[in-house]
């Protein structure tokens, strides 16, 4: 059991394959489009259940319960060797080889 006010992930789906623009990409048209939202519960439930949210901002949202206490995870990707010395590079560009 999930305690109301306890930080959850819900998700919803915004559109349905058959509801997706037409100038998609097949594959995209076919995959319906998912929002997913963090916040507080608003009632008790379980994961799989639909219970309202009240998001950081206030915002109240419906869905379906996916995580209990879900982090935040974002990055900026893999280290790319190429790009690792541009800000060097361009220090040397712009400053030239002052040392």
């Amino acid at each position: 059991m999930i305690i109301k006010g306890t930080w959850v992930e819900i998700e919803r789906i915004v559109l349905s394959p058959e509801e997706r623009a037409n100038n998609l990409p097949e594959d995209t048209k076919k995959t319906p489009l998912v929002m997913w939202v963090k916040g507080f519960c608003l009632d008790n439930c379980k994961i799989g259940e639909e219970v309202e949210v009240e998001t950081i901002t206030g915002r109240i949202e419906k869905g379906i319960v996916t995580r209990v206490e879900p982090n935040y995870t974002h990055s900026f990707g893999k280290y790319i060797s190429e790009i690792a010395y541009i800000g060097l590079q361009a220090r040397e560009i712009l400053f030239g080889n002052d040392e």
